[in-house]
């Protein structure tokens, strides 16, 4: 992997690690009676889904071995363009669900089965 795209690669599992860490041992109801948590989660993901969009970009073949790339990219542009109707029920479904294996992928990524 050029160093570049590992790079990006690194930034999206930082970026997911950082929400594991700040929703751990957390609840819905917390998360969603929490603001600056809330918000800290979104700019996460903001992060991968903008390294995964600019990964996209520089090694395709890199990027489509996260699972449900587009949807993330896709996440990310309704973080930043239509803020205003996001839906935190739906936010704490996709940290629940689906950061799990976007962890699992990128750190499949970086650091491959020998």
């Amino acid at each position: 992997m050029q160093p570049e795209a590992a790079k990006f690669v690194q930034d999206i599992l930082d970026a997911a690690d950082r929400i594991a860490g700040y929703v751990a041992g957390k609840t819905r109801d917390a998360f969603l009676a929490n603001s600056e948590l809330r918000d800290a989660v979104h700019w996460n993901f903001i992060i991968i889904g903008e390294a995964l969009s600019q990964l996209h970009k520089l090694d395709p073949a890199v990027a489509e071995n996260i699972h449900e790339w587009r949807r993330i990219i896709g996440f990310r542009n309704q973080l930043i363009h239509g803020y205003g109707v996001i839906k935190n029920e739906i936010t704490w479904d996709i940290v629940e669900t689906r950061l799990p294996s976007l962890r699992l992928d990128a750190h499949a990524l970086l650091f491959p089965p020998s």
